[in-house]
């Protein structure tokens, strides 16, 4: 097994399946966020604030979601960058 095939396998792989996973459905933080992100798009004034809040919050939550349970090093990795972008989008202000 090449080198390249060795980390993608320790990267990718499901430790409990075996299958190769990068993204799965539902998932149901992200459609939170990707449908609240839409509505503060196209609404204003304190209900784009409050929606804008909501997206944030369910990005947070699947971000640490994948940091603590994700399937792989990969959806942790990915979890753990989302996290630490989230967190020093929102300390920038």
């Amino acid at each position: 097994m090449s080198e390249v095939a060795r980390v993608s396998d320790w990267l990718f792989r499901d430790r409990a399946t075996g299958k190769f996973v990068i993204g799965q459905l539902p998932n149901l933080p992200l459609m939170v966020w990707l449908v609240a992100t839409l509505l503060a798009a196209v609404t204003s004034g304190q209900l784009s604030t409050l929606v804008g809040c909501a997206a944030t919050l369910a990005l947070v939550v699947w971000a640490g979601d994948e940091l603590l349970r994700g399937v792989n090093p990969f959806r942790r990795i990915l979890g753990a960058t989302v996290l630490t972008w989230v967190l020093a989008s929102l300390v920038r202000g």
